[in-house]
């Protein structure tokens, strides 16, 4: 049987149960456990010690990651962010399928390339994000982050503005990166407010657990459009379990394990 993980800071069970429908489905010999290492280096270690086949890298790890493995591809280092470590014979090489998820939600949804986007968060799903926002061709974006080391930096990389809070912003995108509205200490705080969501076209929130933000629900009352963290987890953790199996499950596999992984 071949074990896969994920690493974060604060594990759910939607990776877990996501992955292990599949399994089952498919009959595959797999196993799928969630982690919150206590040492993240040890963790990447055990890894390769283990012969665990491949883990998924959650916040606030994915960049930290970098210097652990061996091969960068390039998903990842075109973002310096990493979300998924696979394991060939001991040989540890990182991908990011967050960028592939976002870009493909972005083109379903039909956002317009002269969209104006707030985009709030500066941590390496943000990097994921601005890339993809770039790479459908937007320009008249603002990276919002109180970390203004940081913010300055993302959005330089990508010629985009910062600011250091929402204050008075309009957009008609909306991106909520941060941990607001995630369960924990934060799962009652809405990281835009009611006036910023009413001027909005397109409310898009990537927390995933509770898919059902503070965002996404005064988002919803207020009759907008939205994407949300569960629908960005089932696009990448597809791609995650190719990786891992080399096996692509039908679009049907995909939804069923989807809406498993939420019930």
């Amino acid at each position: 049987m071949k074990l896969c993980i994920s690493l974060a800071a604060r594990p759910s069970n939607i990776g877990t149960r996501f992955h292990n429908y599949l399994y089952d489905a498919l009959e595959l010999n797999y196993v799928y456990k969630a982690f919150a290492p206590v040492d993240l280096g040890q963790a990447v270690t055990g890894i390769r010690g283990l012969g665990i086949r491949g883990a998924a890298v959650s916040m606030p790890y994915k960049e930290a990651v970098i210097a652990m493995v061996d091969v960068m591809d390039a998903s990842a280092a075109a973002i310096d962010s990493v979300n998924t470590i696979v394991n060939n014979d001991g040989v540890l090489t990182a991908y990011n399928t967050d960028y592939l998820a976002i870009a493909r939600l972005l083109a379903v949804h039909k956002v317009r390339a002269d969209s104006t986007v707030l985009l709030r968060g500066s941590g390496g799903m943000a990097k994921a994000v601005a890339a993809a926002l770039r790479d459908a061709g937007m320009a008249n974006v603002r990276i919002v982050a109180r970390n203004e080391v940081a913010g300055r930096e993302l959005a330089s990389l990508y010629n985009f503005a910062w600011l250091p809070e929402v204050g008075a912003a309009t957009a008609d995108l909306l991106i909520n990166v941060t941990p607001l509205g995630m369960a924990g200490a934060d799962e009652t705080v809405q990281s835009f407010s009611d006036a910023t969501v009413a001027v909005a076209q397109l409310v898009f929130d990537v927390v995933a657990l509770p898919s059902q933000t503070p965002l996404i629900t005064a988002a919803r009352a207020a009759g907008k459009p939205v994407i949300t963290g569960a629908e960005v987890i089932a696009l990448q953790a597809e791609e995650q379990f190719v990786l891992y199996t080399g096996v692509r499950p039908s679009p049907e596999l995909i939804r069923a394990a989807s809406e498993f992984s939420r019930s």
